[in-house]
């Protein structure tokens, strides 16, 4: 039995390494992303945003229904509203269920931020098959839903970065 971090080529890996490529991986894609979204007349926004805005959702939700959605408290959320408020991301609306709560919707202008974003990682996925080949982005991809839990795939990834 190999010993821990011996390829079968006999080479040894620093286990940190496979989560700094990883992050690496993120970051660059997340990087050019931002870069053509500043391009695109979004120069303000910031990786957080795009959670934030996942959290409000086609239907909005209060602030502390964000709050939930992205593991932060009710006032973090407010913070972060008032932020994308101020940059014309999202509006607060009286809720028509209940008329004692605000509701934060998307703006026309959040709604062209996350198309715009949509796209954007459609073409730099493409990118990645035209560098690497669509087999093994496919075979990347499957590996990573196979190690990676369910439970992972959350918006409090926002809480990991700064604003």
């Amino acid at each position: 039995m190999a010993e821990p971090g011996a390829e079968s080529s006999g080479s040894v890996v620093a286990g940190f390494e496979l989560p700094m490529l990883l992050f690496a991986g993120f970051r660059s894609i997340i990087d050019e992303l931002h870069r053509e979204l500043a391009e695109c007349g979004f120069p303000d926004t910031r990786p957080a945003y795009g959670y934030a805005l996942q959290a409000v959702g086609r239907d909005g939700a209060t602030a502390s229904e964000i709050g939930r959605r992205l593991g932060v408290s009710k006032q973090a959320a407010g913070k972060t509203v008032e932020k994308l408020e101020g940059l014309g991301y999202v509006e607060r609306v009286d809720d028509p269920t209940d008329g004692r709560r605000k509701l934060v919707r998307l703006t026309a202008r959040g709604f062209g931020l996350l198309v715009k974003s949509a796209e954007g990682f459609d073409r730099l996925r493409a990118e990645w098959v035209r560098v690497l080949g669509a087999d093994r982005v496919r075979a990347m991809e499957q590996d990573l839903r196979v190690m990676v839990p369910e439970s992972a795939f959350r918006l409090d990834a926002a809480g990991w970065f700064n604003d």
